[in-house]
């Protein structure tokens, strides 16, 4: 389990950059002890291309999460993206188990936990290439016999349960290769998350996943897509495009090194011209050694404005192609590092015509200065599914001791009262 002494690691294995945020669980969620970040160098649009590269870079990002939070790293939770990632609606029926005898004439019974698991899996098993694998059957919502809508049917009485799910898949090969390159790094992965799902959770309101929200993710190699309504996923989509082409387009644009492309996106970029002075000047790095230049910002905002366009009218095009924009009554959640650009936030606005924000992650304890950022978003969120499912975990387990231990209690007062 990615737990010592009830700790729970999230892991984000991103084109850019991989990090690691280590979280306490707490009776209210988890609390953050311990970040680390490297830059990646073995992935290219999420997926990894060098698991050697991959390996170098996680742990690295584990080491310095170690150091900070005091303690040893054995599992993750970690992140996956990528164009492979495809997710679709299935739906599922199976017929409620019933009870001992049928006294009475009474048809069904009562909804147990193994009927709630046999619908998910009839919903679960559909047809899919050779090549790809389910990351996730995600319960939308349950029916009992004509009654719609119900979130959790257990202890409901009926004869017919039917789920709606959302599955997401992957390409195998990159599913292991995440995994491998953890491996690698002498880390045990106890399950391969969404990474939009993740942060999902670590950025969003109960109201705004209530009302209906599209979470964006920019990230470096992809943009990820989710889309949630009365508290349930409803689509999820992935745009093979992100942070790292505008990074490119500035390489290229303003004839800078890389590094220094990176370095000038984050601290002076603009995604709306319309935001910038003329008279802005900035010093921008020559290859060869050659001096500094001073260019007018204006210049790169010119830059950025296309490709944030781009990127957001793909995203636009996603939301309305999935059916889903008008269930978007709260609007659109921008995170990742991208977002962070002066006027995207605005420029999003205009092209999705709802009301945005700028996702930091949330509803976490301990040390929030340190992951107060966008760029953390996907890791603070595998951390906090991770805390989640740890939770779910620990229940089930008393539940079940507790329900071992009333039928061994039965059975001794049973032979004690026949003796």
């Amino acid at each position: 389990m990615a737990k010592a002494n009830n700790l729970v690691i999230g892991l984000d294995i991103g084109t850019t950059k991989i990090c690691a945020v280590v979280g306490e669980i707490s009776e209210s969620g988890a609390d953050v002890i311990g970040v680390g970040a490297c830059p990646s160098t073995g992935l290219r649009d999420g997926v990894v291309v060098n698991i050697d590269s991959t390996a170098k870079s996680i742990k690295r990002a584990v080491e310095e999460a170690e150091l900070m939070a005091g303690c040893s790293i054995r599992s993750v939770y970690a992140g996956i993206a990528g164009s492979h990632i495809k997710g679709f609606n299935s739906d599922g029926v199976v017929a409620i188990a019933v009870k001992g005898s049928e006294s009475g004439g009474v048809k069904g019974g009562e909804v147990s936990q193994s009927d709630v698991d046999r619908v998910l899996e009839h919903a679960g098993a559909v047809a899919i290439p050779a090549d790809r694998e389910v990351i996730h059957t995600l319960p939308q919502e349950f029916s009992v016999d004509n009654q719609d809508g119900i979130r959790d049917p257990l202890g409901m009485t009926g004869v017919r349960l039917a789920v709606k799910v959302h599955i997401v898949t992957g390409a195998v090969s990159s599913v292991q290769n995440v995994i491998a390159a953890c491996h690698r790094s002498d880390l045990g992965v106890v399950e391969v998350v969404l990474e939009s799902l993740a942060s999902a959770k670590a950025v969003l309101t109960n109201e705004e996943r209530e009302l209906g929200v599209a979470l964006v993710d920019i990230g470096g190699g992809t943009t990820d897509i989710a889309i949630f309504t009365n508290d349930t996923i409803k689509h999820t989509g992935v745009i093979g495009i992100g942070g790292q082409k505008l990074t490119n387009d500035i390489y290229i644009g303003l004839r800078t090194p890389m590094n220094s492309a990176e370095e000038i996106k984050t601290r002076y970029g603009c995604a709306m011209v319309d935001l910038v002075s003329p008279d802005e000047i900035i010093a921008v790095p020559s290859v060869g050694g050659r001096e500094p230049r001073r260019l007018s910002r204006r210049l790169l905002a010119e830059i950025c404005q296309p490709r944030l366009e781009d990127i957001l009218d793909r995203v636009e095009q996603g939301l309305t192609k999935s059916g889903c924009k008008h269930l978007i009554g709260a609007g659109v959640v921008l995170t990742g590092g991208t977002s962070l650009l002066d006027g995207c936030q605005e420029l999003a606005e205009q092209i999705f015509n709802l009301p945005t924000r700028i996702g930091y992650p949330r509803n976490v304890g301990g040390l929030i200065d340190v992951v107060n950022d966008p760029r953390y978003a996907t890791a603070v969120g595998l951390m906090c599914y991770g805390a989640e499912n740890e939770r779910t975990e620990s229940a089930s387990s008393a539940r079940n001791e507790n329900f071992l231990s009333r039928g061994i209690k039965f059975i001794g007062d049973f032979f004690r009262d026949i003796t």
